[in-house]
């Protein structure tokens, strides 16, 4: 089966994976998730529709993110999941569009009688072959004549969109939701299935997904402030200790916190891995004892790490592999994840993590202690600018001369060690800030300190970018100029949606200058490039020497 997938950073060639997923996926699994999006266009326009009649529903607004969320990279790879939630798509698409009508003929006494896109009737097969077939038509060659510069910015804005998907779903689960978020997804997906769409339209609605992507990472950090603490910054132990141990991988602290209650008081272990580091800044979660350290680096190293450790591993959110035959029997999902074969625990609430104990327990763990350092973490918002006066003094007085974000996603790519270069070539007056799962590149290495403030401050997960830009508003605000006028560079990785949207955020709020690698995404076609180029000079990473010559030789002092 013939498929087209280029919404991560490491496609096929740079251009498209044609024929099986980098990250795995098979064509199956990737045409089923072209028409879930699809469907999704259908419940996009009854629920924009409804909404300007007042109508809505929570179970449609919930599916849609969970939706959007389950098909970003690394996230899904069941096709018999896919199969089920197209056919969810299309019963959540009947319900919204019933309340719609229903609405509609109270109000004007009378039956709907518009003219809707093709989406809007859309119903799929009842067998798997009828889904696959109708799947390889509606994917981003679903109309082959259109300009290549509309196709780039209708993919720019779809993987935004899935990657607001995620942090909403995220913020849903922590009890935070907001109607300029909610209303926006239903927004964009009606947009989606318009193919009259100008680029200005198109590019409006894209720098929109930006806007709206910040106020949904604002309820998301409100989420977990109001139900963890602020984090503050905390020494975590890398390795592991004696006894029975769960591995806990992906992003959903909500998991974790679960996880931590029912273990507690039966001698296992719990560790973080990847994305979870941030978890042991957060009061809520470090006060359990158990919550032992960190185990191992970045998600694409899991396959590695994984093989043959006495642990069982509970994957919350995106980012599995396919997973070796050494662990299969005692890797777990939960939530948006699922993989074919994988135990999967259902999303009740609360969740019952009783099978992923009892496998922990019965391997054993660990047979001894094996601790290779601290590290030290939990540089949010709310601790950075509880010392804000000293930085600003230290810059005001050339004890700080420059500050630098190096973060974004990890990747398995060699080019990708560009990142640890930098890093150790940024000169030692200059600090930097890092989140996301990029910060695994560098962050084992000693940086030292500038007048006690350390210079490498890790602010969290990809989640957290908010975090960054309350940061970087608030020193513009101390220094009287815009973000831009700091002395302040953003060297950025990406790999998936969620990226993408933090990157649209970015430019919604004017920030240029960005660097931005390890190769610039292959659904962005010349034009759109240049304009991204020539309104917010965005620039491909070169080589770490050129880049700094080229930051600090340019950039404006405090």
């Amino acid at each position: 089966m013939d498929m087209l997938c280029r919404q991560c950073e490491q496609t096929a060639k740079g251009t498209g994976c044609t024929v099986k997923g980098v990250c795995g996926k098979e064509p199956e699994a990737a045409v089923l998730q072209d028409l879930i999006l699809y469907g999704l266009r259908g419940v996009g326009i009854y629920g924009q529709l409804a909404r300007q009649l007042g109508v809505k529903d929570k179970d449609v607004d919930y599916f849609v993110m969970n939706a959007l969320f389950t098909t970003i990279t690394n996230v899904n790879f069941d096709v018999k999941r896919l199969k089920e939630i197209v056919k969810e798509t299309y019963e959540t698409k009947e319900k919204i569009k019933k309340l719609f009508l229903d609405a509609y003929k109270k109000k004007n006494s009378k039956e709907f009688s518009g003219t809707l896109p093709k989406a809007a009737e859309w119903k799929p097969a009842d067998d798997l072959p009828g889904m696959l077939a109708e799947g390889s038509k509606v994917g981003v060659r679903e109309n082959p004549d259109l300009n290549e510069d509309l196709r780039s910015l209708r993919e720019l804005l779809l993987y935004g969109v899935k990657g607001i998907g995620a942090y909403a779903h995220h913020a849903w689960l922590l009890v935070k939701e907001d109607e300029t978020v909610t209303a926006f997804f239903h927004k964009a997906l009606a947009a989606l299935a318009d193919y009259s769409l100008s680029a200005d339209e198109l590019t409006g609605l894209v720098m929109e997904a930006g806007k709206v992507n910040l106020k949904c990472m604002e309820i998301l950090d409100q989420g977990h402030t109001e139900r963890f603490g602020n984090p503050e910054p905390t020494s975590v132990y890398l390795g592991v200790k004696k006894g029975p141990a769960i591995i806990v991988s992906g992003h959903d602290l909500v998991d974790l916190e679960e996880l931590l209650k029912q273990t507690e008081g039966k001698g296992v272990n719990i560790y973080t891995h990847g994305e979870m580091l941030p978890a042991h800044a957060y009061p809520g979660l470090k006060k359990y004892k158990h919550l032992a350290g960190h185990f191992g680096s970045a998600w694409q190293n899991q396959q590695k790490e994984f093989d043959n450790v006495p642990a069982a591993i509970l994957m919350t959110t995106n980012c599995i592999q396919q997973p070796r035959d050494s662990y299969k029997d005692r890797i777990f999902t939960t939530g948006m994840v699922a993989f074919p074969g994988l135990n999967h625990i259902p999303n009740y609430t609360p969740k019952d993590f009783s099978k992923v104990i009892e496998k922990a327990l019965a391997l054993k763990g660990f047979a001894q202690d094996s601790h290779e350092k601290d590290i030290t973490i939990g540089f949010g918002h709310a601790a950075v600018l509880g010392v804000a006066g000293k930085v600003i003094d230290a810059v005001k007085s050339g004890a700080i001369k420059h500050f630098f974000l190096i973060g974004g996603c990890d990747g398995a790519k060699p080019v990708r060690n560009y990142y640890t270069e930098f890093a150790q070539k940024v000169p030692k007056d200059c600090v930097i800030l890092t989140l996301a799962c990029g910060k695994f590149k560098f962050n084992r290495l000693d940086f030292g300190d500038i007048n006690g403030i350390p210079r490498l401050l890790d602010m969290g997960q990809c989640n957290d970018a908010y975090s960054a830009i309350k940061v970087a508003g608030a020193l513009a605000d101390a220094f009287k100029c815009t973000v831009n006028d700091l002395p302040l560079s953003l060297v950025l990785s990406w790999y998936e949606q969620k990226a993408v949207c933090i990157l649209l955020t970015l430019l919604s709020l004017g920030i240029k200058n960005i660097k931005l690698g390890p190769s610039l995404p292959a659904f962005v076609s010349p034009n759109v490039l240049k304009i991204l180029v020539e309104k917010f000079n965005i620039a491909p990473i070169t080589t770490p020497e050129e880049d700094l010559n080229s930051i600090l030789g340019a950039k404006i002092k405090a």
